[in-house]
C-alpha cells in the first residue's frame, strides 16, 4: 500500500497544548499497551504498519513540522515538504509527484491519501488497504471512503451515494449543512466525507499537468507557488464523474476540538492532576511540573502547558480559535529532530531554555551575531565543538559561547542542558548554519 498522510493544522483549536510547530497530531496523550504515551501521528503510523508491514508511507507537511515528524517517527520516514502553506490540492499534487519522481512509484500504481489525525481502530486501515486495491484494479478514477454517520452533524461535508451498497457510485456532494438538512441527508443514505482518496498516480499527475505544466518533482516544487490555493475536493473530487464511495461503519472520530479529544482520553486526566469528588465530566491535561486541582466543576476542560492555561466549558471549547489568534507569544515548547526544548524564563535581555538531546544526536553547527550563550550540563555525557575545538562534557560542566562563535553540542547519552541566551536582540532568526566535517 502506498499511503500519503496529510499533516497540516495551525495549532489553534487545541491551545495551549498545540502551537504553530506543534499541531494536535504531535501531542502525546494516548496511552499504549505498555503504559507509555503516543501522539496521533505515532498511533496512526503504528496502526498502518500493523496492517501492512510493507506499506510505503509518505507524510505531506510544511517545513515547520519536519523536525517534530523526525523526532516522533525517525529520520527514515518519507516526507513531502510544501515550500509554502497552501490547501490540500497543492499538497496532494506535490506528494504524488514525490512518490513517482523521488520514490520511484509507477504511474499505474495506486495511492491512498488520508488525514494524519483520525482516531480509529485497525479495521479503518484494512479499509484503506482495500481502497488502494480497488483503485488499482477497477476502471474508476477515484475512490472515496465515506463514514456511516452516527448522528447528524454540521461539521462535515456529505457524500450522497446512488444506492445503499457497500461500494456505490457517487451521485453528488453536499457542503456542511445545518442540523435539519443533515438529518435529511442521513435519511437518504448520505455519508460523512472523511477526506480519504484513492487513485492511480497517473490520474492526479495528469490533472496537475493540465493546470500547471511541469517536468519533474523539482520543477513542480519550484513552481509550487503558482498552484491555486484550493482543496482537493473542489479541484478534483467534485469535478470527477467516475467516482465511487466505499461505506465504512467502524469507529471514526475527528479529534479537532477539546470536547472531542477528551472523549478519546483513557482517563479523566493526564499529568499531575487532582479531581475533587464532586467533579462531573471534567478532564485535565497538565504538562506543567506543578499540580492542578479542580473541585466542584461540571463539564469543564482544564489544560495547562508552557504556552498558557485554558479553563473552558466543554461545549464552548469548540469556539476557541478566534481568541487564540489574538495571542501573540513565542513558541515555548517544541520537538526537534535532535530532541526537544522548553522555554523556562523570558526577560528583556535574556532567555533561559531547557534543552534535551537524544543519544547520538546534535544541534546544527551554527553561530549567532547578537547574543552570547552559556550552557550548563544538567545530566548525561556528550561533546561540545566551539570554533572547531572539541571537548568532552558531563553533568556540572559550564560552557561559554560568545557572539559570532560557531558551536554545537553532541549527545553521547541523553543530554540535558540549561541554555541561557544573553543579548539585546534575541531572535530565532539570528542564526547562521555551517557544515561540520566530522
Amino acid at each position: 500500500m502506498n499511503i500519503v498522510l496529510l499533516s497540516g493544522g495551525s495549532g489553534k483549536r487545541l491551545w495551549p497544548l498545540s502551537n504553530d510547530v506543534r499541531s494536535k497530531q504531535f501531542i502525546k496523550i494516548f496511552k499504549t499497551e505498555n503504559g507509555e504515551y503516543e501522539s496521533m501521528l505515532q498511533r496512526v503510523y503504528r496502526q498502518i504498519c500493523h496492517v501492512d508491514h510493507s506499506a510505503q508511507i509518505t507524510i505531506a507537511t510544511s517545513k515547520s513540522q519536519v523536525s517534530a515528524i523526525h523526532n516522533q517517527l525517525g529520520e527514515q520516514i518519507g516526507i513531502s515538504v510544501e515550500p509554502c502553506r497552501k490547501d490540500t490540492f497543492p499538497a496532494i499534487a506535490l506528494a504524488t509527484a514525490y512518490l513517482h519522481y523521488i520514490q520511484g512509484i509507477g504511474l499505474d500504481e495506486s495511492v491512498v491519501v488520508c488525514p494524519v489525525d483520525p482516531y480509529v481502530e485497525m479495521d479503518y486501515f484494512k479499509y484503506l488497504k482495500r481502497l488502494g486495491e480497488l483503485a488499482q484494479t477497477e476502471d474508476v478514477n477515484l475512490f472515496l471512503m465515506g463514514i456511516e454517520p452516527s448522528y447528524p452533524s454540521e461539521k462535515y461535508g456529505y457524500i450522497i451515494p446512488e444506492d445503499q451498497e457497500d461500494i456505490s457510485w457517487v451521485k453528488n456532494f453536499k457542503e456542511k449543512p445545518d442540523m435539519e438538512t443533515a438529518r435529511q441527508y442521513i435519511k437518504r443514505g448520505a455519508l460523512w466525507n472523511s477526506g480519504v482518496f484513492a487513485y492511480k498516480l497517473r490520474y492526479v499527475l495528469d490533472k496537475v499537468q493540465k493546470m500547471l505544466p511541469f517536468i519533474d518533482y523539482d520543477d513542480l516544487f519550484s513552481k509550487y507557488d503558482e498552484l491555486p490555493r484550493i482543496s482537493f475536493d473542489y479541484a478534483v473530487v467534485e469535478q470527477e464523474k467516475k467516482v465511487k464511495a466505499v461505506r465504512f461503519n467502524g469507529q471514526w472520530k475527528d479529534l479537532g476540538t477539546w470536547n472531542t479529544l477528551t472523549e478519546a482520553m483513557d482517563g479523566p486526566y493526564f499529568g499531575d492532576a487532582i479531581l475533587g469528588g464532586k467533579c462531573k465530566n471534567v478532564n485535565i491535561v497538565n504538562e506543567l511540573d506543578v499540580p492542578v486541582l479542580c473541585m466542584g466543576l461540571s463539564n469543564v476542560i482544564v489544560s495547562a502547558s508552557p504556552e498558557g492555561i485554558l479553563v473552558s466549558d466543554k461545549g464552548e471549547s469548540s469556539y476557541i480559535k478566534p481568541y487564540v489568534e489574538n495571542i501573540q507569544q513565542q513558541i515555548m515548547y517544541a520537538e526537534k529532530s535532535w530532541g526537544s526544548f522548553r522555554v523556562l524564563d523570558v526577560e528583556e535581555e535574556s532567555l533561559t531554555i531547557k534543552v534535551t538531546l537524544r543519544p547520538g544526536n546534535r544541534m546544527n553547527y551554527h553561530s549567532h551575531k547578537r547574543r552570547n550563550e552559556a550552557w550548563v550540563i544538567l545530566s548525561g555525557r556528550g561533546r561540545t565543538i566551539v570554533e572547531g575545538m572539541e571537548q568532552q562534557v558531563k553533568a556540572g560542566d559550564v560552557i561559554a559561547v560568545e557572539a559570532g562563535c560557531r558551536h554545537t553540542v553532541i549527545a553521547d547519552t541523553e543530554l540535558k542542558i540549561m541554555e541561557v541566551q544573553l543579548g539585546r536582540e534575541i531572535s530565532v532568526h539570528d542564526k547562521q548554519k555551517y557544515a561540520l566535517d566530522r
